[in-house]
């Protein structure tokens, strides 16, 4: 079945969900899947050239031989690093060429990819866990708003859904529910609750289409909501994954140096580009090892309701279904 909402309309797509961007899980045969079965599936750039080895045009257009319907960019623009935020632009600008018409920013001030992106006809939903950031971001001229809730996978928010949405309602634009959610009971109910679409990342990793190890997708299959632990030793900010024996042994304190450094005006910005290399490396070689021993795997608490391995076509279809 499929469902209009305002995020469907803007985003051209049939059903209310995305395949939220993944580092490093974000390859393009899992985003096309998702997009080829009606909801939306959104690159991850690094992903695809950092981990995946493609050449960034090239690999747009290898996901447009795998599916014709519209995928989604995500952008992320915190910083001041002019290289970085040069090949982003130069990133998006591509993008735009090539027909992609959703961006999702998130971290920094959107209002320049909003320039460019409503220039061409585009839409951007920008990433936020509170009444503070949404504001920002619709200062810079976002049209929608992915919530990222407290039971989210990665950098989680601190709100429940429910409370997220109340507080992001006031502000009438369509909203995206992010994290939780792993079943097609709890993506209705997301619906019901007033949500324009809901985002799924964890659900996707437990997928074939899905380049992460046979391990990876185990522990989420294992695991339950209490597996999932905050880490801040990963990027000096709280990120939710899955506890196994790296994660016993390392600990989940950024450490009293880490944290004097991240409190520092001036300091803050070399422990982040620190801790964001770190997390690059470290997730990378985590995509594909089989040995819980020496990685991080993320993950949401949604890996409660996750007891399988599912096509992701197949996961878009079931979830489509229960809409009935």
């Amino acid at each position: 079945m499929t469902l209009s909402t305002p995020f469907t309309r803007h985003a051209g797509i049939e059903v209310p969900l995305i395949c939220g961007p993944m580092y490093p899980c974000s390859n393009p045969e899992l985003v096309a899947a998702v997009s080829e079965a009606g909801g939306l599936g959104i690159i991850q750039p690094i992903s695809l050239t950092h981990v995946h080895g493609h050449e960034y045009r090239e690999g747009l257009r290898y996901i447009r031989t795998l599916t014709k319907k519209p995928i989604g960019f995500n952008a992320l623009i915190e910083g001041n690093n002019k290289i970085y935020l040069d090949r982003m632009r130069l990133w998006i600008d591509i993008a735009l060429e090539e027909g992609v018409r959703f961006f999702l920013t998130s971290l920094g001030n959107p209002k320049w990819v909003c320039e460019r992106v409503h220039a061409a006809g585009g839409v951007v939903y920008h990433d936020v866990t509170e009444k503070k950031w949404a504001q920002k971001g619709l200062d810079g001229g976002v049209d929608g708003l992915v919530a990222v809730n407290a039971r989210a996978g990665g950098h989680a928010g601190r709100r429940t859904p429910e409370a997220l949405y109340e507080e992001l309602l006031p502000f009438g634009v369509p909203i995206v529910s992010a994290g939780g959610v792993g079943t097609p009971a709890e993506f209705t109910r997301h619906l019901r609750m007033g949500y324009a679409g809901v985002q799924l990342g964890t659900r996707f990793i437990a997928t074939p289409e899905c380049k992460a190890s046979d391990a990876y997708k185990q522990a989420i299959i294992d695991a339950d909501e209490e597996d999932i632990v905050l880490t801040e030793r990963l990027t000096g900010v709280p990120v939710a994954v899955i506890r196994n024996a790296y994660i016993d042994k390392l600990g989940t304190d950024a450490g009293w140096f880490a944290k004097w450094m991240l409190k520092g005006r001036r300091t803050k910005h070399w422990m982040r580009t620190w801790h964001a290399l770190n997390s690059v490396r470290r997730l990378k070689k985590s995509l594909n090892s089989e040995n819980v021993s020496t990685d991080y795997w993320q993950a949401g608490k949604s890996v409660a309701g996750i007891t399988s391995i599912v096509p992701a076509g197949e996961v878009v279809r079931e979830f489509a279904a229960a809409l009935d």
